[in-house]
């Protein structure tokens, strides 16, 4: 959330994409896409972010780094920027042109997507307190934590 924050302060429309939409029902990726972009419309919201300033588009991967850009901007509005910390994705998007944002670092080890699968699968429900309470609530309504116990095969 703060680096949707910090690019709204830099850009009039923000695309947030959800990258490997293709996936879902697996230990890395136990929500489709369709869910994701639900819970990320959520946190937005609970957050107070005008939602007419931001495109959520779910984008399924290609494993060609060479044309990534070109691919993803088939998917996404036109976009003057590329946001990103990650340093191949920023090589990638100069490569293709693109001027750069890079947002501040974020304490990423705590709001980290693989930390709270971890607590959900030990079923400690700290996990609640790195997610908005509209998400939480989400993954409660579709049965989240038992579907991705399910499919590491935790009981």
């Amino acid at each position: 959330m703060n680096v949707i924050k910090w690019a709204l302060e830099r850009v009039d429309e923000l695309v947030v994409v959800i990258g490997t939409a293709q996936e879902s029902h697996t230990v890395v990726n136990p929500f489709t896409a369709g869910e994701r972009l639900i819970m990320v419309k959520l946190a937005l919201k609970d957050e107070g972010v005008d939602l007419n300033r931001v495109y959520i588009v779910p984008v399924p991967d290609i494993l060609m780094n060479c044309v990534w850009v070109h691919y993803l901007s088939m998917y996404v509005p036109k976009f003057k920027y590329g946001i990103a910390r990650n340093p191949l994705v920023i090589r990638l998007f100069k490569e293709a042109g693109y001027e750069v944002l890079i947002p501040p670092p974020y304490n990423r080890g705590e709001y980290s997507s693989t930390k709270i699968r971890k607590l959900m699968l030990l079923g400690d429900s700290k996990w609640r307190e790195l997610v908005p309470k509209s998400v939480a609530e989400f993954i409660d309504e579709i049965k989240g934590v038992e579907r991705l116990k399910q499919v590491v095969g935790v009981d």
